[in-house]
């Protein structure tokens, strides 16, 4: 944007006017400013107005509202960039109304006294948020006509030095402010300078001359008359152009004002000079005219004419109207056929006229290389084609000044004949190919493809076409060359086709592969990928196989791929296994190969199984181990050995050079510290896995000898001794004990126990009655067996007899009660020996071993019932017999059950509000003694019973309160130590109640029916509710049977909805609604209904004390009923 001029001001530094200023060329100050595309907020736009000069003029914009939350922003603006808002003063006003009816703002600028220099263009903006629109409007101030030579520019156009006119629209307050200094320069005619200046230079005149409104000055100039400056050499000029048809004569005239002046006559700028021979330019005089007569006007007359007369020149232009020429007789359709000439006639009304063959809207070219000849004789012409072809085909126009004629011509090709098809040929790979066909016409080329691709001639390949025969020859075929054969004769949408199949016997191409004895060697763990270069046509079906097993292509580890001109055998992580032989097979339809691969997979040695140790010294050990089963496909070189304390995790290597052999001894260990050692197997591949930790041992010395070694008993076949642990044991611990015996007089000790016993106490079985014997203990750990303790004395192998005694428990000394269904267990221990004899009677009979359980071991007898019987009840004799020595003790078992009934209640007497019962114990009291009785009692009407008493121990009794008028029945439980008998035995005949002194005759009659349909005693009321408060509806209904009770709001019933409760006793039915909001008012319904009918009643309820939408939103009530509850709370307002 060009920026503005400075401009003069006031002393004061008031502005007197206010103007643009800026630099344009004249050209451009009446252009519009471009805008970009605006949204539509302006509904009313301010127009352009023409105001006279002193005059008030109102620029009016209006703006839709409605749509809008606030005011829009409005600014006006003067030219491209002056802001109005800082203008306003006398001359100028801003107003802003808005009409809350029409909701439409509107905006007024009011100019006051326009003064010329207000004119120009404005602009108003309108901004609201993202959205703008913008109006661009003019201004037109209209002043008295003035003559140039009464008007001082550098005043007029020059801001005066008053204050008058301060705060009018101008802008120069913007700028630094000046001096002002005394104009003594000499009056100069700015006007003829403006004049006489080229329009770019009028922004340097102005500035030179102080004129700052150069837009006020240039619209000034426009409306100076300008003055045409009369031609001294011609009293009259040719006109501008001249017509004339051709053929005929034209007369350029000037007329000149000095008839002695030389004139000169010019054709495009070249002199035209006239000859004596000549008709085609006459030149006459005629007085003071000079005429120049053209004859016979051509086209090359078409030209622009001057003549100039001394200096001055004038021009005019000559235009030459050529008569149109028509076609008379217009060209045929023709129909032929390939390589047949074709020629097309036309004629028309003139010799000699240009015309123009066209194909299909196209002109024809007709140079010396064209397949076309054009021929004019006279008025004819023609259009020859010598060799037709079918490109021919088209529609052909000829065009002239006055005319057009068109004709089709089709041209077809001749009819194809086929004397010999391609044939299919399958050929090995290497064998020359011959492709032969024969057709008719015999001249007609063809083109060969193969799968679509055209087929160009080469070393290879040769393609021949002599007359009829077209052939393709091929000398030594190659893969391909196989394909689809089409040979397409030219023109011709009939093809001839045949398939040429290459076969090629599969081969397996190992040498590539550089493997000695094609054997590969691979790490275990790798990923393996062979890949084999194979070869056939068609491509061969490619089989891997390792022993019988065929490899597929969909395995997961190791899987086989074909793939072009190879095959692949891949194996993700290779295993051992994955070692040996592979076959190779491929077949196709031209034969079949096979070749063998060997794999082999080499990896770490297994570890070798956890080593042994022997032999354990006090600071050393002797271990051995086995070789590795697998040696990973590589000889074993050597192990190393490491040892570490059984507590710690840290390995210590014992060997830093390999160990050739399988034993090593480990030295410099310390004392009493378990030790594990293990192994590891070294092979070319790397180090294995180390071994299984070795038993811990630990270097200690062996523990002293057992102490107190005495014999405990003695039998006729085994002596049992005991003995205490050694007195020094050490830090290897005592792993167990090992006791030996021999008879006395020899040496050979025996061992009793083969495994170590931790026990200090053994048993010697097996041994021969009457013999006598030696004992001795050893005591056994890791480092070995101590010195072992033995018996001073020998023992003699007999014997001795313990008298039986039976040792009772404390609670089986009593009576031993269960219920009947609980399980009895009884341990009774007894002493005795030999092992003494067990027998169990009950009642003096022998226990039946399938009731009852009995299992008796060397020191106690076990009796077991699983579920106990009251048949198990009785006493239990307990005999145990060692020789002749015998002990007996009695059990006494009780199982009970819960009692019977009494066996019969009667009513012993009635008197006042009393009743004396009286009855028999029961029959089965159930095992255990009768502890007491409950007494209940029940009124005839209801039956329902009432305990009166509980654990009552006698078999009569006055039951007092009774109610004078009810007759009641009564009823007896038996009570033992399990509970109440199951069935109680009621009075058969019951007691009336009345009252003293009377005697109520009772007459029988039948029970009244008591059963009624629903009916509500109590209906429902309309009720007010507060908002936010629980509120309740009740209602009493009348019904039997008992009525199923329904609650119903709007006829839709209120089912598992927790904002409601809904309860019913003794008729009273009662629905509480647990905080209402408007949205629970409606009409409620209470439904109740039984097997005779059913009964209802409604009532309204109206909830008080509303919720905003959004609670109601909260709540979750839909729309529908959110908008019926607010405008129904906004009609109750109203009325209210």
């Amino acid at each position: 944007m060009p920026e503005p001029t400075k401009k003069d001001e006031t002393p004061n530094g008031q502005p007197e006017v206010w103007s643009l200023g800026e630099g344009q060329p004249p050209e451009e100050l009446e252009k519009p400013i471009d805008t970009p595309p605006l949204s539509t907020l302006l509904i009313e736009k301010p127009q352009s107005a023409t105001v006279s000069v002193g005059g008030d003029v109102t620029f009016i914009a209006k703006v839709e509202g409605k749509d809008l939350l606030r005011k829009p922003t409005v600014k006006w603006f003067k030219g491209k960039w002056m802001d109005l808002a800082s203008k306003t003063g006398k001359h100028l006003q801003l107003k802003e109304t808005f009409d809350r009816l029409s909701k439409v703002h509107t905006f007024e600028m009011h100019i006051i006294k326009a003064k010329e220099n207000y004119a120009g263009n404005y602009r108003c903006e309108v901004n609201y948020k993202d959205k703008f629109d913008s109006c661009s409007f003019d201004l037109e101030v209209q002043e008295s006509e003035q003559g140039s030579q009464s008007i001082d520019i550098r005043s007029a156009f020059k801001r005066s030095e008053g204050q008058e006119d301060a705060g009018e629209l101008d802008f120069s307050g913007l700028l630094k402010h000046r001096e002002i200094k005394p104009d003594d320069t000499p009056e100069i005619d700015v006007w003829e300078i403006l004049k006489n200046a080229r329009p770019d230079e009028y922004e340097k005149i102005a500035f030179m001359y102080g004129i700052t409104d150069l837009r006020g000055l240039l619209r000034r100039m426009k409306k100076i008359p300008k003055e045409e400056k009369k031609s001294e050499a011609f009293a009259k000029k040719l006109e501008p152009a001249y017509q004339v048809d051709k053929g005929s004569k034209i007369r350029l005239v000037v007329d000149l004002a000095d008839p002695t002046v030389d004139l000169k006559w010019y054709k495009n700028g070249q002199e035209i000079r006239p000859t004596p021979n000549q008709r085609k330019y006459i030149f006459e005089h005629k007085g003071t005219q000079r005429i120049m007569v053209i004859n016979n006007c051509t086209l090359n007359d078409d030209a622009a004419y001057s003549v100039a007369a001394g200096d001055e020149k004038c021009s005019t232009e000559l235009f030459v109207k050529e008569l149109p020429v028509k076609v008379v007789k217009g060209i045929e359709p023709v129909k032929t056929t390939v390589n047949e000439r074709i020629e097309l006639e036309c004629e028309v009304s003139e010799e000699g006229a240009q015309v123009k063959w066209m194909k299909n809207g196209v002109e024809v070219p007709t140079g010396v290389r064209s397949r076309y000849r054009v021929k004019c004789e006279g008025t004819k012409h023609y259009l020859v084609i010598d060799d037709a072809s079918r490109e021919d085909t088209g529609t052909y126009s000829i065009m002239a000044t006055g005319g057009t004629s068109e004709a089709h011509i089709q041209v077809d090709l001749k009819p194809l004949k086929v004397y010999q098809d391609l044939q299919n040929m399958t050929v090995m790979l290497g064998q020359p190919i011959k492709l032969q066909c024969e057709i008719y016409p015999g001249n007609v080329p063809g083109r060969w493809y193969r799968n679509g691709q055209l087929i160009q001639p080469n070393d290879r390949i040769n393609i021949i076409h002599r007359n009829r025969v077209h052939r393709l020859e091929i000398e030594a075929s190659s893969l391909h060359d196989a394909g689809d054969y089409t040979f397409v004769p030219e023109g011709y949408s009939q093809s001839l086709s045949a398939k040429l199949h290459i076969i090629d016997p599969p081969k397996v191409h190992l040498d590539s592969l550089n493997f000695p004895d094609n054997t590969m060697t691979i790490v275990a763990g790798n990923k393996l990928r062979l890949e084999i270069p194979i070869s056939g046509e068609p491509a061969p079906r490619v089989v891997w196989m390792k022993g019988e097993r065929v490899i597929l292509e969909s395995g997961h580890r190791v899987r086989a791929e074909t793939y072009g001109d190879q095959t692949s055998l891949t194996i993700d992580v290779t295993e051992r296994e994955d070692s040996g032989n592979y076959k190779i097979v491929l077949q196709n339809e031209a034969g079949e190969a096979s070749a063998s691969v060997k794999i082999k997979v080499v990896d770490i040695p297994d570890p070798p199984d956890a080593p042994l140790v022997p032999e354990v010294g006090g600071d050393w050990c002797s271990m051995t181990w086995e070789v590795p089963k697998y040696d990973g496909g590589s000889p074993i070189l050597g192990y190393y050995i490491e040892r570490k304390k059984k507590q710690s995790s840290r390995w210590m290597r014992l060997n830093f050079d390999l160990i050739k052999e399988t034993s090593f001894e480990p030295k410099k260990m310390i004392e009493g510290v378990p030790y594990e050692v293990r192994i590891f197997a070294v092979n070319a591949i790397g180090v294995s896995k180390p071994s299984e930790p070795s038993k811990a041992f630990t270097p200690l010395a062996v523990t002293s000898e057992p102490t107190m070694l005495v014999v405990d008993d003695v039998t006729d076949t085994t002596v049992t001794v005991k003995w205490r642990p050694p007195e020094t044991i050490g830090a290897a611990g005592l792993d167990g004990y090992l006791v030996e015996y021999c008879i006395e007089g020899t040496d050979d000790w025996i061992v009793s126990n083969n495994e170590l016993t931790e026990k200090t106490k053994h048993t010697i079985t097996g041994l021969t009655p009457g013999t006598k014997i030696l004992v001795r203990v050893k005591a056994i750990n890791a480092a070995g067996a101590s010195a072992p303790r033995t018996i001073q004395h020998s023992v003699l192998v007999k014997e001795v007899i313990e008298p039986p005694k039976i040792r009772v428990p404390r609670h089986l000394k009593q009576t031993y009660t269960r219920r009947v269904g609980e399980a009895v267990n009884l341990v009774v221990p007894f002493m005795g020996k030999p092992r003494p004899k067990v027998t169990w009677l009950k009642e003096g009979k022998v226990v039946d071993s399938s009731d009852v359980s009995i299992r008796n071991t060397d020191c106690d007898s076990i009796i077991f019932i699983r579920k106990a019987e009251r048949s198990h009840s009785g006493k239990y004799e307990m005999t145990v017999h060692v020789d002749n020595h015998v002990d007996t003790a009695i059990i006494d078992i009780q199982i009970v059950d819960l009692p019977g009934p009494p066996q019969s209640v009667t009513i012993e007497d009635v008197w006042g509000g009393n009743v004396a019962l009286v009855w028999t114990p029961p029959k089965d009291n159930g095992n255990a003694p009768i502890i007491g009785y409950t007494i209940q009692k029940a009124d005839k009407k209801t039956m329902e019973w009432y305990t009166c008493i509980e654990h009552y121990h006698r078999t009569c009794i006055t039951i007092t309160e009774l109610v004078v008028g009810n007759e009641y029945f009564f009823r007896i439980f038996a009570e033992n130590m399990c509970g109440l008998s199951e069935k109680a035995t009621q009075t058969k005949k019951s007691a009336l109640i009345v009252k003293e002194g009377l005697q109520v005759k009772t007459h029988e009659f039948e029970d009244h029916d008591f059963k009624e349909a629903p009916m509500f005693t109590q209906p429902l009321i309309n009720t007010f509710a507060i908002a936010g408060y629980n509120a309740t509806l009740n209602c009493s209904v009348r019904a039997n049977p008992r009525p199923k009770v329904m609650w119903m709001k709007n006829k839709i019933a209120i089912i598992d909805d927790p904002r409601y409760r809904m309860f019913s006793n003794q008729g009273v039915c009662t629905l509480e609604i647990r905080k209402p909001s408007p949205y629970d008012g409606g009409m409620y319904t209470c439904k109740a209904i039984n097997d005779l009918g059913e009964a209802q009643v409604d009532c309204k309820l109206e909830v008080k004390g509303g919720f905003t939408f959004y609670e109601l939103m909260q709540r979750g009530v839909p729309l529908h009923l959110i908008d019926q509850y607010m405008s129904e709370t906004k009609t109750v307002e109203q009325e209210k």
